[in-house]
């Protein structure tokens, strides 16, 4: 107006009205530094990380070769880039996020030649995926990899470094999948295997928790190690695990059968139906089992693969014509196909129905099986498990057993953001992993100070004999936390417990947002309300 110049000061982000009034803290400044250094910046939760990244951000976005800003979900992409785009915009830079446009578009290739970018790990790992897939080099949507600055960098860097990206495509013959034919006969097995371990838990508890002999206690943890190796992710046994010196027990006897290569643990397992290694994520049906499944077909080699090695070395030494042998070459090894394709179809089953569980590792929605990120708690779009393990949690839950896939292109996200020529990052626990953080990618990492004393009380963990005390014991807290007018926060480890807790509150008449993996939708407005006054948020 006439010679003053007037800027605008609010705007929105993530759907709420922002003011911009802030400076930097002078630990900013050094936050700001140590990340421009290429260095990890250790910051306290509320230091204002996102403000820090601003200073960096501008400075090397200034040379045209692109910055990207990397959150660990899409709405903290959408949000820090309406919430600092102004800033950035104002000083005349460009700034996108690709989580806000679809894959291989025009408007994503646009996102990367601006000069900030934002997204998510996932989707700059699955871009740089796709790019490689393509044979046309106007349809690459990424430039060379200059600088990044990761959000919770020990989350994406350390935590899910190891799980690889995937991008498959159909494969031939993909619908032709038996997953439905097998399921009765793996329920069958896996029923009887649980009947078996309940039996095992029982007379397990009965000796253990009456004042054994030493005798009476080596009887106890061998019936108890059976029923670890036949149901490790049964809830009784978990809880029955729980106890003083159970678990000692049952690592005791383990170890005791494990020596020696395992060749006593045989006698472990000759009971069992199928024997489940959790540590190697493997399950093997025993003779006990085998023999159940060949009676149920009435079918003696039905879950047998033939020695095609041996029986191919007996077909060259015999009498036939050249044409014979090669008929009875291309029919072993049809069998040889259709036999391990048969077991890797059963032993995917038995995976499904002992190893995941619905509303922990996966949640269905729209008739479809959608797999939860343990770490996060968040829905995981468009992620299927590989090697037929999907189709078989399908079959399982009578949903529609999608086609099977294979793999067309895969990276992890530590060998993706290795490719950057400077990598920082962000967080507020870091120095715990720094020899990894220097291992690996050879990041140092600084511990800033906080801008104020911390005036928060930490007080030492309350540690309950049962969850149903300790579940007790939180809604207590809550209800009383409530009562002062104080916002509570409520972390859960599963989409399972926090409805747990929600019931419980709703049966105690008390108001609460839940936030999980099936109501991510609500998302903006649960955070924006989380810190009123006496909200419970879990």
């Amino acid at each position: 107006e006439g010679d003053k110049a007037i800027f605008q000061t609010t705007w929105l982000a993530g759907g709420n009205l922002t003011r911009w009034d802030m400076i930097h803290y002078e630990v900013q400044l050094i936050g700001g530094v140590v990340l421009h250094q290429g260095k990890i910046a250790e910051m306290a939760t509320g230091e204002g990380k996102t403000l820090v990244a601003t200073l960096p951000v501008y400075l090397n976005a200034l040379s045209g070769d692109g910055v990207h800003i990397v959150t660990v979900n899409d709405y903290l992409a959408k949000r820090d880039s309406e919430w600092m785009g102004m800033i950035y915009q104002f000083h005349g830079l460009s700034v996108d996020c690709i989580d806000k446009h679809q894959p291989n578009s025009e408007a994503r290739r646009k996102a990367y030649n601006s000069d900030i970018t934002f997204g998510t790990n996932n989707e700059f790992g699955f871009d740089y995926l796709r790019d490689n897939m393509t044979g046309d080099p106007n349809e690459l949507v990424q430039r060379k990899h200059n600088f990044a600055i990761v959000d919770e960098v020990d989350s994406v860097l350390i935590d899910d470094a190891r799980t690889p990206l995937i991008i498959s495509g159909p494969t031939p013959k993909g619908e032709q999948q038996e997953f439905d034919q097998y399921k009765p006969i793996v329920e069958k097995l896996y029923n009887n295997q649980k009947t078996l371990v309940t039996k095992l838990l029982a007379e397990s508890k009965q000796i253990l928790t009456n004042n054994p002999t030493s005798e009476q206690e080596k009887k106890g943890g061998e019936l108890l190690l059976r029923a670890y190796r036949g149901l490790p992710k049964n809830k009784a046994l978990i809880k029955f695990l729980s106890e003083p010196g159970i678990r000692t027990l049952l690592q005791k006897t383990e170890n005791f059968y494990l020596a020696e290569q395992g060749k006593h643990m045989h006698i472990i397992d000759e009971d069992l139906y199928f024997v489940i290694d959790e540590k190697a994520n493997s399950i093997d049906p025993t003779e006990k089992g085998i023999e159940l499944m060949n009676t149920m077909v009435n079918d003696e080699a039905f879950y047998y693969i033939p020695d095609v090695g041996a029986e191919i070395a007996i077909l060259e030494k015999s009498d036939l014509s050249e044409e014979d042998r090669n008929q009875k070459k291309n029919e072993l090894l049809n069998e040889f196909a259709l036999k391990s394709e048969r077991v890797h179809t059963v032993n995917q089953l038995l995976k499904a129905y002992t190893l995941f569980e619905k509303d922990v590792e996966y949640v269905i929605i729209e008739n479809k099986i959608k797999i939860v990120d343990e770490q996060t708690g968040r829905i995981m779009e468009g992620r299927r498990y590989s090697d037929g393990l999907h189709q078989a949690i399908e079959a399982k839950e009578n949903v529609k057993v999608e086609a099977a896939t294979q793999t067309y292109a895969t990276i992890t996200l530590q060998n993706y953001f290795r490719m950057y020529s400077k990598l920082s990052g962000m967080t507020g626990t870091a120095e715990t992993e720094a020899g990894e953080f220097w291992d690996i990618y050879k990041l140092d990492v600084v511990v800033i100070p906080t801008n104020r004393p911390i005036a928060r009380d930490d007080r030492e963990d309350l540690v309950y004999k049962t969850k149903r005390e300790k579940f007790n014991a939180v809604i207590d807290e809550i209800e009383n936390l409530v009562k002062q007018k104080r916002p509570v926060l409520v972390g859960t480890t599963s989409v399972e417990t926090s409805e747990l807790l929600s019931r419980m509150l709703q049966r105690k008449q008390i108001d609460h947002n839940v936030l999980n993996a099936k109501l991510h939708a609500r998302e903006a407005d649960i955070v924006r309300d989380a810190g009123q006054p006496g909200v419970v948020t879990i």
